[in-house]
């Protein structure tokens, strides 16, 4: 029966070839992976079953989403493309995994009010002690699927955990969160052969390119300080065979050294009102972060950094003409270069508003600026990936807030999900923050080494408005 009507699906995709963005291809290699947990409250025993969730993704990617089928390849004129090719789809990797614990035993736990006590799942402890050492990552370059998915039920336990992992050149955050939604709502009117997505995505690139033809590109500040760092005397590569180059790099690892912190709303809101009551709460975070990663930095390499980096992705769909639902790659990076010292001896106001002056000044201008920064000049991109980290030489906040998306509201039929969780993600340094509905608190993923981490637990002024889940 679900062979049959996975067939249906599949037979109604046609051949096309999708043309990817600049901004597309500039992700090439890298993935998004997450860990959304899901509680059976009634007992159900088809809650969250296989054959519905497989059901409505391909219903959702045959319907609306056919590039999560397509491969990477060069087109004619030299530009990157999907390929989706009905007798050579990339095929969705969906399995079940079974856990011989209860999913109680990963979590962590810490006080709220009246006693209660707010879950997080630990992802390092359930790949130590679960049987389970790693799972797949969405990879164009190994030939695997664009998209992964494994749910994961547990001994005695009414959680079930839903690990999807989907590649960056095809999604971004916001349209991750949008492909989601999508798939929970056509799994729950799967009875409805006739229904149609509310909001259906727009997958077309033309649109992108459509609107930044009217944009007249004003660089960015951090671009000219990473060419003065020694990006333009970098080897030069001509713009016709920036797809090629990019759609040939190898996939990027994920960073395993994942920790969580978490802030009530209460204390965020104090962090806010001790930092400067005038900013908004993710600058007063970033402030505190900045500083206090410096000092760690400075102890763990007994060395003073020469540039402390900010770094906020900012979505261009709240800047732009392009529609809220385009599902492509429309994220840009402000980054704010910090001398060090400067932030050593600054308070956290001053911090807060160094921040602000870098990373607010965002707009269609300089997200068109970016796109030819990647179209003539690698060399920066290659110039900001190798500063963008802790080291000896730099301290790094890559700050990405994800607490507004609509992630709670993905329900296949049997509620929203109870917890929210991570993959491993890229790069060290990143951080994200996500809304915890059981507190209305925030949880922090950190991507810092471990050793690292080890002099931040001994901050006080972290410590004042965080709790370190693990």
């Amino acid at each position: 029966m679900l062979a049959a009507m996975l067939n249906t699906h599949l037979s109604s995709i046609k051949a096309q070839d999708i043309e990817l963005g600049t901004i597309d291809i500039a992700t090439f290699g890298a993935n998004v992976d997450g860990m959304i947990i899901y509680k059976n409250t009634t007992g159900d025993a088809e809650f969250m079953s296989n054959d519905c969730i497989t059901n409505g993704l391909y219903k959702v990617i045959a319907d609306y989403y056919p590039i999560v089928m397509g491969r990477p390849s060069i087109g004619k004129n030299g530009k990157g493309v999907i390929v989706v090719d009905p007798d050579n789809l990339c095929m969705p990797d969906i399995a079940e995994l079974s856990v011989k614990l209860p999913a109680e035993h990963f979590f962590e736990t810490c006080n709220y009010k009246n006693g209660d006590m707010v879950k997080f799942f630990n992802l390092r402890k359930f790949f130590r002690e679960s049987g389970i050492s790693a799972l797949p990552e969405a990879t164009f370059s190994r030939d695997h699927s664009a998209a992964i998915v494994r749910l994961i039920r547990f001994k005695d336990s009414p959680y079930v955990v839903l690990y999807v992992s989907l590649p960056h050149v095809i999604f971004d955050g916001t349209a991750i969160a949008a492909f989601l939604n999508n798939w929970a709502e056509c799994t729950r009117n799967l009875n409805n052969p006739e229904y149609k997505l509310k909001y259906p995505p727009v997958n077309d690139r033309k649109v992108v390119r459509d609107y930044f033809d009217t944009v007249t590109a004003i660089e960015p500040p951090h671009t000219k300080h990473f060419k003065d760092l020694g990006a333009e005397s970098l080897v030069k590569v001509p713009s016709s065979v920036i797809a090629a180059l990019l759609l040939a790099a190898p996939d990027i690892p994920a960073f395993e050294e994942q920790h969580l912190l978490h802030f009530t709303a209460e204390k965020l809101e104090q962090l806010r009102q001790d930092v400067d009551k005038a900013q908004t709460t993710n600058l007063a975070l970033a402030a505190v972060l900045t500083k206090t990663i410096l000092q760690a930095n400075i102890q763990m390499f007994n060395s003073m950094p020469t540039w402390s980096y900010v770094m906020f992705p900012y979505d261009c769909r709240h800047r732009t003409e392009v529609p809220m639902t385009y599902s492509g790659n429309l994220s840009f990076s402000a980054v704010a270069p910090l001398e060090s010292q400067t932030v050593l001896d600054g308070s956290y106001k001053e911090i807060a508003q160094a921040i602000k002056e870098h990373c607010s000044k965002v707009s269609s201008e300089y997200a068109k600026s970016l796109i030819y920064t990647v179209e003539n000049e690698i060399g920066v991109l290659f110039q900001a990936g190798i500063s963008l980290c802790n080291s000896p030489d730099t301290s790094y906040v890559g700050l990405t807030n994800l607490r507004y998306m609509p992630l709670y509201s993905i329900d296949f039929g049997y509620g929203g999900p109870e917890i929210l969780s991570n993959g491993y993600f890229i790069r060290e340094g990143m951080q994200r923050i996500y809304s915890n509905k059981q507190d209305g608190g925030i949880d922090l993923f950190m991507n810092v080494k471990d050793d690292l981490f080890e002099y931040l637990k001994k901050s006080d002024e972290l410590l004042k408005y965080a709790d370190i889940i693990f």
